[in-house]
């Protein structure tokens, strides 16, 4: 029978799933708005965030209950000293993803823009990589854990080309102005999206390795 300690963990970790599967969703919401998908709305994604913050709330007293009542250590103390920054990570990426329909609403003339610079080619990366990095989580497969840091900086070099791309075409074309900037603003959103999957699963490499590698050469990790 699992004592109590136990089932606190396990709580702690259904939680977090939770609201990784809750932010993953935002995140597709906010990706079909930006591409203008047929239904696409945005109109449950505040209905999400206040799920989120309640699950958040809920993680947080699990955790204080947890050191009150028990003395963790080694690998239950990482986990749950991770799992509070993961829920940081994850509520973060919800903001984002809020944000990103308000910028994709705001100018209806959008879609030659998005065609133009292939963005729908960058959304499917950061749907990928949500999805992916939920799945570390729960599986906590270090190989994941390798992709999704690659993959972060594919898409961080690939959102900076854009936003690039973008200025050029807004400092020769008056009419792009306004919704450039509003890409703009999008694609450095979907890049910090993508830079909190980044630190959620390197939180995942310190839960099982106990070793921290945010400022460590992916080529050193051995994953």
């Amino acid at each position: 029978m699992a004592s109590h300690f136990q089932i606190e963990l396990e709580k702690l970790k259904n939680t977090i799933i939770k609201i990784g599967a809750l932010a993953e969703g935002q995140v597709n919401e906010a990706l079909k708005v930006l591409l203008s998908e047929p239904g696409a709305e945005g109109k449950e994604i505040k209905k999400a965030e206040m799920k989120i913050d309640k699950l958040d709330v809920k993680i947080d007293e699990i955790c204080q209950s947890i050191f009150a009542l028990q003395q963790p250590v080694a690998s239950d103390l990482r986990f749950i000293m991770s799992a509070m920054q993961i829920s940081n990570e994850i509520e973060r990426i919800g903001d984002l993803s809020i944000s990103i329909i308000k910028k994709s609403k705001s100018n209806k003339d959008k879609q030659d823009l998005i065609s133009k610079f292939n963005l729908a080619e960058i959304a499917k990366q950061i749907e990928w990589i949500t999805a992916k990095t939920n799945d570390c989580f729960k599986t906590q497969n270090q190989t994941a854990i390798g992709e999704i840091l690659i993959l972060n900086k594919e898409i961080k070099n690939e959102c900076d080309t854009k936003i690039h791309e973008i200025v050029t075409v807004m400092k020769t074309n008056s009419k792009a102005v306004v919704y450039g900037t509003n890409l703009v603003i999008i694609l450095k959103h979907l890049e910090r999206i993508s830079e909190h999957c980044s630190n959620i699963v390197e939180l995942v490499y310190f839960m099982i390795n106990a070793r921290i590698i945010k400022h460590e050469n992916f080529s050193d990790l051995n994953i």
